[in-house]
Order: structure tokens, then sequence, then C-alpha cells
């Protein structure tokens, strides 16, 4: 058990991935938990997705149970009852539909992801997913449970120390981060000495990083002697205290075409491809990362040396999205 469990610490607010859009086709129901919670997605016949708090308002049956969608509405398995996209209970065989509504969740697709929103004591979305997320979607996922907080998996990236000593990588800031409201962006340069076949392939190369709360790393690698550029996505969900899902996904788009010639049907399977090998570089790294979290405890005021500057930074940005701006 990581040493942190028993310490009550709040979940952060901000847009959590729940899941990639494809396992949400129309008409499906999932479960998934966030924040100590179930939440049930559905995604209507015409293709909308929603959130909603688990149980039915009627005699409280579990909707991710059984529950079924049947064009726009999603019916409970219990009794049938229909509730309509706004929550409101539409029907109810037998008899007139009792004034129930659902409470549903904010929502929001983008880039072949389905992030719904956390607020402390309900409140709703304080901000909104950036445009810089662009519109990449990942073609190679992975995901594992970790025994840690998010914070702590987003720290990772401006922990630059850890890099040399854990994984054999270097990272140097080439430019002042940037924070903008809950956006913070970071530009770096990255070195991977014990790799020098990657580092031959990344040398020189300035990648940007942008974290979106405490849920959304997102880093664009790009390759310009290749003509590429890589989206890798790192997305801690809190599922329990102390607990995450942590998924990891990239995506590779062609920046030249000339380097590419051809039809776009023979460019996919090679981007596809270029997408896993750099998906599972990082998950590489991050199950170096992973047997650390699990066992680690959080130290709210660390003793930092010289040279960890931004993560004190990070830790003042972080504030933000915990009640009364506690506790990192």
């Amino acid at each position: 058990m990581n040493p942190a469990a028993d310490t009550a610490l709040p979940y952060p607010s901000g847009w959590f991935c729940l899941a990639p859009s494809h396992e949400l086709a129309a008409g499906a129901v999932l479960t998934r938990a966030l924040a100590g919670e179930d939440v049930v997605l559905y995604r209507t016949v015409p293709g909308t997705a929603h959130a909603v708090r688990p149980h039915c308002p009627h005699l409280g049956a579990h909707l991710g149970v059984g529950g079924t969608v049947e064009g726009q509405n999603l019916l409970c398995p219990f009794h049938r009852f229909a509730f309509a996209p706004d929550g409101t209970c539409v029907s109810a065989p037998g008899s007139l539909p009792p004034r129930a509504r659902l409470a549903h969740l904010p929502v929001r697709e983008r880039n072949g992801m389905l992030f719904v929103w956390y607020g402390h004591e309900g409140a709703k979305p304080g901000w909104e997913l950036p445009d810089e997320l662009g519109t990449a979607v990942p073609t190679s996922w992975w995901t594992r449970d970790v025994a840690t907080h998010p914070q702590e998996v987003i720290e990772n990236i401006v922990d630059y120390r850890h890099l040399a000593a854990l994984h054999g990588a270097s990272a140097r800031e080439v430019a002042p981060p940037e924070i903008q409201g809950p956006f913070l962006r970071l530009h770096l340069s990255f070195g991977v000495e014990r790799h020098p076949r990657a580092e031959r392939l990344f040398a020189g190369t300035r990648q940007e990083v942008l974290l979106g709360g405490l849920g959304i790393l997102l880093t664009r690698l790009p390759l310009p002697r290749f003509g590429l550029l890589f989206h890798l996505w790192s997305l801690p969900t809190p599922t329990g205290p102390w607990e995450s899902r942590l998924r990891c996904a990239a995506s590779c788009t062609v920046t030249d075409r000339r380097r590419f010639p051809g039809p776009g049907i023979l460019r996919t399977p090679l981007t596809g491809i270029a997408a896993h090998a750099v998906r599972r570089a990082a998950v590489e790294l991050l199950e170096q990362d992973i047997p650390i979290w699990n066992h680690k405890r959080y130290e709210p005021h660390p003793r930092l040396a010289r040279g960890d500057e931004t993560i004190s930074r990070f830790r003042r940005w972080a504030r933000q999205f915990y009640p009364d701006g506690g506790w990192s």
C-alpha cells in the first residue's frame, strides 16, 4: 500500500479522461470511476456522448449494470424507465413518468477522448479544454491502475533531476515556463544518453509540453528530419484515494508530405506503426516510475535542491485545483 493512502487529501478539480471515444460505440453504456464514485457514460444512437450519476432516481438501480440505450434515451434495467438527454424521465411502462431527473456531469469529446469534469461539491467547469489540443487523435493506447495521485504523475515532467537518475535521460528548458490560468506550458529539449539510437533520433529537437489541470499532459515531439509530428498524452484520472487510472496514448501525423509521397491510405499504416513505437517507448519509462509512485510518500513541503525551481513553480500553479488552494 502506498504510505500516502491513509492521508486525507482532496481530489483535484479539472477535466479527466474516462475513456477513448472508440470504447463507447453508439448505443453503448460504460461505467468508469472518478474521484471515488462511479460515472455512467452512454452514447445515444445518433452519436452524442453523455455522463450521468450511476443510480436511477426511482428505486436506485445502477444504470451501468444492464442499462441500455434506445434512440436518444437511457433506460434503467430495473423498471425500464427512460431518461432523455437532459436527464428528464420521459416514460415509465405502465404509468405516467415520475417527476425525476438524472444528474448529468459535464462531458467533452475531443481528440478521440471522453473527458468528464470533476468539481468540488459539484462545482461547474471553471475552464474549458484548450484549443491547443488540436485535432490529432491517438491511435495507440495503454492503461494501468497505479497507487498514486494525479499530481504525482503530472509533476514527473518538471522533476528533471529524476530523469538522469532513473531513466538515463535529461531535459533542459529552452524557454521559460508559461502559466495562463489552468494551463502550464513547458519548452524542453530532451536527451536520452543511455539510448544512443533514440539520442540520434531526437537530437536537437524541441518538445512543447502542455499541462491542462492535473489530468492532461500533452507532449508534442517533432521530427522535422522525417517530416513527422508525434503527440504523446499522459492522462491520469483519480479513481479513489491515492488511486489513479493512468492512460498513455500517442498519435503521429505527417508534416512534410514530400517525404511520404503517394495516397494517404499508404501513410496511415506507417504513422500508426510509428505512433505505437513512440507510445511503447514512453511506457517503458512510465514502468520505471510506477514502482516509485506506488510506494513513495507525498512531501507537501519538500526540501528542494538547486535546479528544482520548476517544481516550486509547478506546486504553486497546482494549488488552484484544490479547495481553498490547499495542499500542493
